[in-house]
């Protein structure tokens, strides 16, 4: 596949559900789960994990903008996951858990900050959005075990329990942007 390619890189949590969900949205054209933002150079898992390192747990999606737009790919953000919880998504706490949009250049600094107050003006969440929108610094790959863990490891109780509903939720809401209406 010939990648036309915008990057942008978020975090909503556990990398293995927000990979999971973008992965199936037409445009997009690769989805990379990593550490984003932090101070050590190529972390593991475990030093995430931690929360020692600064990093969140993160996503970098390739994606056709003559498909779908950065903006069309935000307003699934804040669909799939609670901006209103600081460091925090369910039962995963921490900094690396944390709600956050790396920009890579002005203009999706831009589109970030405007979609961020329009998700706030809906009224979706009685708390306000804590998504930070922040310069992008670095982006390393997680290890292979984690990328596309999903669908290796769907039969998995945090699979099931937790990014299931997510895809569920995502095939509801946004059935025309799905790469197949059964992904």
């Amino acid at each position: 596949m010939t990648k036309r390619g915008e990057t942008t890189l978020l975090a909503a949590g556990c990398f293995w559900c927000v990979e999971a969900v973008f992965s199936r949205i037409r445009g997009v054209e690769e989805v990379v789960s990593g550490y984003a933002g932090g101070t050590v150079e190529n972390p593991t898992y475990e030093e995430v994990c931690s929360g020692a390192t600064g990093h969140a747990e993160a996503v970098r999606i390739t994606f056709d903008p003559e498909v779908i737009s950065l903006a069309e790919l935000l307003e699934v953000f804040w669909h799939i996951h609670d901006p209103t919880t600081l460091n925090r998504q369910g039962a995963d706490a921490g900094t690396q858990y944390r709600s956050a949009i790396f920009y890579l250049d002005e203009r999706q600094k831009e589109v970030a900050e405007r979609s961020r107050r329009a998700a706030g003006e809906a009224g979706n969440w009685p708390d306000p959005i804590v998504t930070e929108i922040v310069p992008f610094s670095n982006f390393y790959p997680a290890e292979k075990v984690h990328q596309n863990y999903f669908e290796q490891n769907s039969f998995q109780p945090y699979c099931r329990m937790v990014i299931d509903p997510k895809i569920r939720k995502l095939q509801k809401n946004f059935a025309e942007k799905l790469k197949t209406p059964s992904a």
